[in-house]
């Protein structure tokens, strides 16, 4: 019986896999961000009163945002800058979905590639 051997891939083959996972992680960090999809729930809450109460602010904090050369009606957009977490339900459905069928097919594809392996190997026994 013949010990199994993969076959192998050329240096430049994998240098080639190597610079399209790059490329791939590239655009998948940056798309999102250039397109405007990445911290769109951004928003800043307006108050009426800008003081340091008002903003959440203690004794100790405001002293600290004012040795910064804050006051209080310059610190209110940065307090109040908060995130907003909106969850869209049928895009969340729509990616459960798609994740749920690549592990499918990635399992059966698998199960299909071992078969092989395991009948090549030991077709005889």
């Amino acid at each position: 019986m013949a010990r199994y051997t993969p076959p192998q891939q050329s240096k430049a083959g994998q240098i080639f896999d190597i610079a399209v996972v790059v490329v791939a992680i590239f655009v998948a960090l940056w798309l999102p961000l250039k397109l405007g999809l990445a911290g769109a729930a951004k928003s800043i809450d307006p108050l009426d009163a800008k003081t340091w109460d008002a903003l959440g602010q203690n004794a100790t904090m405001a002293s600290v945002w004012e040795k910064l050369g804050y006051t209080p009606e310059t610190a209110h957009d940065i307090i109040q800058n908060r995130f907003h977490y909106i969850i869209d339900w049928p895009t969340l459905i729509i990616m459960a979905i798609v994740l749920v069928a690549y592990f499918v097919f990635l399992f059966r594809a698998s199960d299909k590639e071992y078969r092989e392996v395991i009948n090549e190997k030991f077709d005889d026994k």
